[in-house]
C-alpha cells in the first residue's frame, strides 16, 4: 500500500474513532439530559409546608401549630442553632459540605470500597445536599434509579441555593422520630428548650437521630439512642470538634426519657391571630412572653386557692402605644372543668360597680360635680327603683371623692339620675365601646351598678382612656400595627379623667397591699357571679376578671377580696415603680368650703324620694328565691365555702334561720354567714326586731 493509501486509512480510522468517542460522550449525556427533563422542576412544596408559629414581641415562641398532616415542622435559621451542633453535624454527615457541588466523590468511592470489602454497607456516601433532596421528594424504594434521581436533585439544589440555605432546609426537614421534623421541634420536644444552646450530649443526640429516627427515638429506645449518640461524640473527637475529656463527660449525661409539650403561651391570643390571618406562617404579637408566662402562673395559683371551677382573665395594655402586653384568657386552656378554651377577656358579663368612675367623669366634665362636692348617701327611691349599698349601710352626707373610693351605690345613682342614663350610654357609643342591654329594655339607673353587659377587653379599654387623659386608642395586638395615635375616641376630657385618677389612687387597697400606688376600681356583679378589678398608672392599664364561665353564682366572690389582690400582684410583676399621671392645666384644686357655691352640693333637677331606714320592708337580698348555689358538694373536699346571707330593710337586730332553726341571732348587721353541712333544698328565713319575716327556698349543690 502506498504512503498516501496508508495516510488515508489512518485518517479514516481517526475520524471513526473521534465519532465513536463523541457518541460515547454525547449519547449518555443526551440520555441523562432527557432523563432530567422527565423529572420535571424541583418540587419545593415540602419545604414550604411548615408549622404556623406565633411569636412574642421579642421573637420568642408563644405557640406553634402542627401542619395539616399533624407534623411539627417549625421554621428555623442557621444562626438559631448552637454552632457546636452544626460542627458535629458536618463532621459526622458531610465533612466536605462547604466545598462539594452536591456530590462528594471521595465519600462515594469510600462507601463503594467498604461495601466491596465487607459485603454490606459500612457508611453511606450521601451528602447533606443529597439528604435534603430525599427529604424534599421522599420515596420508599431504594434502587439505582432512586439514587440517580437523588444525585440529580442534589446538583440542582446546589445550583439554586446557597450553602446556608441548603443547611437551613436540612435543619427544617430532617426527621427526629414520630411526628417531629426539624431540629427546632426536636430540641423543644426532647429537651424543653430552643436549640440555641445545647450541651455536647444533646447536640450529638440530635445529629444521630435522623440516621434512623424511629429505631433511635430516645423516648422509646433509650439504649439505641445512647449508642448512636456516643458514636457521634467519638467522631467529633476524631474530627477535632471535641476533646476526649469533653466527649467522655457528655457520654455520662442521661438520655431524655420522654417528650415535653410544646409551648402554649397566650393560646387564646394565638388562635385569634391565626384565625385572623390564616395564610401567614409567622405571627408576631405585641405580647411580652415572659410577662405572659408570669401572669398565667398567677391566674392558675389564685383560682386554685379559691375554687377549682373558677376561671380568670387578665389583660395588660401599654398606655403609650395601646399594645396588648399580656392576654390571659383562662387559667388552663385545656381544662374542661373551667371551660378553659373560652377566652374570658371577650365574654360579655355584668361589670357591677366598675362603671361608676365613668359616671363621675361625666359629672365632672359637665360641671355637675367636683371631687369635693357633697352627695347624699341615704335610703332613696327613684320611682319604683330603690338602690342599696353593697354593705346595706349608709354614710349620710359624703364627698364625691369618698363616695367613689368606697364604691357607694347611692351617690353614684344620684349623679346618674341628674345626668340621665341615656347620656352615659351615648358616651360609651361615642367612644365605640360595645355593650349589651336586655332586649327592648329602656336604659334605667341600674346600668350604673352593672345593669348592662361588657367584656373585660372593652372595660379595660375604658380605663385605658382614663389613663391617657380621656382618649381611647385602638388596641394593638401585632408588632407593626398602627400606633395609639390613630383613630382615637374619647370617654372623658383630660381634667375629668385626672380627677378620677386622683380619686381612685386613694381607694383603700386590698389586704397586705400598699396604698396610693395605682388608681383602681373593683366590681361585683349581682348574685356574686363576676369579680372585677381594673387599675392603671402612667405606664400600664391592667384588667382582671374572676368567675365561673357558665355564670354560676359563687358565694363570697367579691371584687375587692378576690380580684383586687390579683390586680396588685399583676402590677408587681410588671417591673418598676408605678408612676402618677401628670395634672393637666385648668384643674380646680379646692376643698368643699372653697368650691364655687353651685359645686358644693349636687343640684336636684330630677326628683327623688328620701326614705328612712325603717320604712324599707325586710327582705332577703341574697340568695334569691329559687336559686341554685354551687358550693362544691359534688366534689371531694374538706373545706366547704360559707354562704353569705344578706338582708335589706327591716329593723335590727336580725335573726337568721335555716329550716326553722336559728343560725345567728341578735345581729345588728344585715349580713350573716352559714356553712351548709350537705347538699339539698333549704329554707332560709330572717326576722327583724318587729317580728317581720322573709323567706326563700334555695338548692345547695
Amino acid at each position: 500500500m502506498t504512503e498516501d493509501g496508508r495516510r488515508g486509512t489512518r485518517g479514516r480510522r481517526w475520524i471513526a474513532g473521534t465519532l465513536l468517542l463523541a457518541c460515547l460522550v454525547t449519547v449518555p449525556r443526551l440520555a441523562l439530559q432527557q432523563y432530567v427533563e422527565t423529572l420535571g422542576p424541583l418540587d419545593l412544596a415540602m419545604a414550604e409546608r411548615r408549622s404556623t408559629v406565633v411569636l412574642d414581641r421579642d421573637g420568642r415562641l408563644l405557640r406553634p401549630f402542627a401542619t395539616p398532616e399533624g407534623r411539627w415542622r417549625l421554621p428555623i435559621e442557621t444562626n438559631d442553632v448552637d454552632p457546636r451542633y452544626l460542627a458535629m453535624l458536618t463532621t459526622y454527615e458531610d465533612a466536605r459540605f462547604e466545598t462539594h457541588a452536591g456530590i462528594d466523590p471521595l465519600a462515594t468511592l469510600r462507601a463503594a470500597w467498604q461495601f466491596v470489602r465487607s459485603g454490606h454497607v459500612v457508611s453511606g456516601g450521601s451528602t447533606l445536599t443529597m439528604q435534603v433532596a430525599r427529604l424534599l421528594e421522599p420515596r420508599e424504594e431504594r434502587s439505582f434509579g432512586a439514587k440517580l434521581r437523588q444525585v440529580i436533585r442534589a446538583v440542582q439544589i446546589e445550583r439554586r441555593f446557597s450553602k446556608p440555605e441548603i443547611l437551613r432546609l436540612y435543619l427544617t426537614l430532617a426527621p427526629f422520630g414520630g411526628n417531629l421534623e426539624g431540629v427546632r421541634a426536636a430540641s423543644l420536644s426532647y429537651f424543653g428548650r430552643e436549640p440555641k444552646r445545647l450541651s455536647f450530649s444533646e447536640a450529638a443526640l440530635l445529629v444521630a437521630l435522623p440516621q434512623s429516627p424511629e429505631t433511635r427515638r430516645p423516648d422509646r429506645f433509650a439504649a439505641a439512642a445512647r449508642r448512636a449518640r456516643d458514636r457521634v461524640l467519638d467522631r467529633a473527637v476524631q474530627g477535632g470538634v471535641l476533646t476526649r475529656a469533653e466527649a467522655d463527660a457528655a457520654k455520662t449525661e442521661r438520655i431524655p426519657g420522654g417528650r415535653n409539650p410544646f409551648p402554649m403561651l397566650a393560646p387564646h391570643a394565638a388562635e385569634a391571630a391565626v384565625a385572623q390571618r390564616p395564610a401567614e406562617p409567622i405571627h408576631r404579637l405585641a405580647i411580652d412572653g415572659r410577662l405572659q408566662a408570669n401572669l398565667e402562673a398567677l391566674a392558675v395559683e389564685r383560682v386554685a386557692q379559691i375554687d377549682a371551677r373558677l376561671s380568670a382573665a387578665i389583660l395588660v395594655i401599654d398606655n403609650a402605644t395601646g399594645e396588648v402586653r399580656a392576654h390571659v384568657g383562662s387559667p388552663a386552656y385545656l381544662g374542661r372543668e373551667r371551660a378553659g378554651a373560652i377566652d374570658m377577656t371577650g365574654a360579655i358579663r355584668s361589670p357591677g360597680s366598675a362603671l361608676k368612675p365613668f359616671i363621675y367623669a361625666l359629672a365632672f366634665e359637665n360641671g355637675l360635680a367636683h371631687p369635693e362636692t357633697l352627695l347624699d348617701d341615704r335610703p332613696s327611691r327613684y320611682g319604683a327603683y330603690q338602690p342599696e349599698n353593697f354593705d346595706l349601710a349608709f354614710q349620710g352626707t359624703i364627698t364625691a371623692r369618698k363616695a367613689l373610693q368606697l364604691s357607694l351605690n347611692l351617690p353614684a345613682v344620684e349623679l346618674l339620675n341628674e345626668l340621665g342614663p341615656p347620656r352615659l350610654l351615648a358616651r360609651l357609643k361615642q367612644a365605640e365601646i360595645p355593650f349589651a342591654m336586655p332586649k327592648e329594655a329602656a336604659p334605667g339607673l341600674a346600668i350604673g351598678l352593672g345593669g348592662l353587659g361588657i367584656t373585660l377587653k372593652d372595660l379595660t379599654r375604658l380605663y385605658l382612656g382614663l389613663a391617657r387623659g380621656g382618649g381611647i386608642p385602638p388596641l394593638v395586638t401585632r408588632i407593626g400595627e398602627a400606633g395609639a395615635g390613630n383613630q382615637e375616641t374619647r370617654i372623658a376630657d383630660p381634667v375629668a379623667a385626672w380627677y378620677v385618677f386622683d380619686i381612685l389612687r386613694g381607694a383603700p387597697p386590698p389586704d397586705n397591699a400598699l396604698a396610693g400606688r395605682i388608681a383602681f376600681k373593683t366590681g361585683t356583679s349581682y348574685g356574686y357571679r363576676d369579680a372585677w378589678a381594673v387599675g392603671y398608672d402612667r405606664r400600664y392599664t391592667v384588667g382582671v376578671w374572676i368567675g365561673r364561665p357558665d355564670g354560676t353564682a359563687v358565694p363570697g366572690l367579691v371584687g375587692r377580696t378576690v380580684a383586687a389582690p390579683v390586680l396588685f400582684d399583676a402590677f408587681g410583676r410588671l417591673g418598676g415603680e408605678p408612676e402618677a399621671l401628670p395634672m393637666p392645666p385648668f384643674t380646680l384644686q379646692a376643698t368643699t368650703a372653697t368650691l364655687p357655691p353651685p359645686l358644693r352640693h349636687v343640684r336636684q333637677d330630677v326628683p327623688k324620694t328620701i326614705l328612712s331606714t325603717i320604712q324599707a320592708p325586710l327582705r332577703i337580698a341574697f340568695p334569691l328565691d329559687g336559686s341554685r348555689l354551687d358550693l362544691g358538694f359534688s366534689q371531694a373536699a374538706q373545706d366547704r365555702s360559707a354562704l353569705r346571707l344578706k338582708a335589706s330593710g327591716g329593723v335590727p337586730p336580725l335573726t337568721w334561720m335555716v329550716d326553722g332553726a336559728p343560725v345567728e341571732a341578735g345581729s345588728l348587721r344585715r349580713e350573716a354567714s352559714w356553712t351548709p353541712d350537705g347538699a339539698g333544698f333549704v329554707r332560709l328565713s330572717v326576722m327583724d326586731a318587729r317580728g317581720t319575716t322573709d323567706s326563700v327556698v334555695v338548692r345547695v349543690e
